[in-house]
């Protein structure tokens, strides 16, 4: 039911071209819950028909990851973390997930608003801590536009090389996943490696 309710909204979406595709961004990367696949591949293999353009994907996609990350980052930064605790239910921001993001954030720095949008499930949230811990605006935006780029352009290129083949799709994001979970460890390692030479 809620997927064919999503399915139906993407298709209605779709109809309002590069805006649909940067508000569905924006719901995405903000605290509302939505998968960034239902929205990426499809435009992917429109791209492939020749429908749209893969450039413009990308840039309605990565204006409206930065949106949505704003609202995010403004909303912990004005409302602080006790509001967050006690209200950010209404938000659909659960107490526990809030601890986790916070967790994630102080764990592995500034570099993890970058790390933090490769990862499903803490990508969309990984802005709260940010605006918590009062991050350069500036930093922000950096860390944040790379991450939400690099993973928009994998679901846009997965969608636009094999976007008629759902199983593939599937099989693929899954290897992705991992691959950048790796390659995240990896980043991180060296990161600290870094940090720890200059300190």
């Amino acid at each position: 039911m809620i997927h064919e309710y999503a399915q139906l909204l993407v298709d209605q979406i779709f109809d309002w071209g590069y805006i649909g595709i940067f508000i569905m961004m924006a719901i995405e990367s903000s605290f509302i819950p939505f998968p960034s696949e239902i929205v990426l591949i499809p435009a992917g293999y429109l791209a492939a028909q020749g429908e749209m353009s893969i450039s413009l994907i990308l840039l309605a996609a990565l204006g409206g990851s930065l949106v949505g990350a704003f609202i995010n980052y403004f909303l912990a930064f004005t409302l602080g973390r006790a509001f967050l605790l006690r209200y950010g239910k209404y938000l659909f921001i659960k107490e526990h997930t809030l601890l986790k993001m916070e967790a994630f954030f102080y764990n592995h720095g500034h570099i993890s608003t970058f790390t933090g949008r490769l990862i499903p499930g803490v990508r969309q949230l990984i802005s709260i801590p940010a605006g918590l811990a009062r991050m350069s605006l500036g930093e922000f935006t950096l860390f944040t536009a790379l991450g939400a780029g690099i993973w928009a352009l994998v679901l846009i290129l997965l969608g636009y090389f094999i976007g008629e083949n759902q199983a593939l799709i599937e099989a693929y994001l899954r290897e992705i996943t991992l691959g950048v979970i790796g390659f995240l460890v990896i980043l991180s390692v060296v990161y600290y490696a870094y940090k720890k030479r200059r300190g």
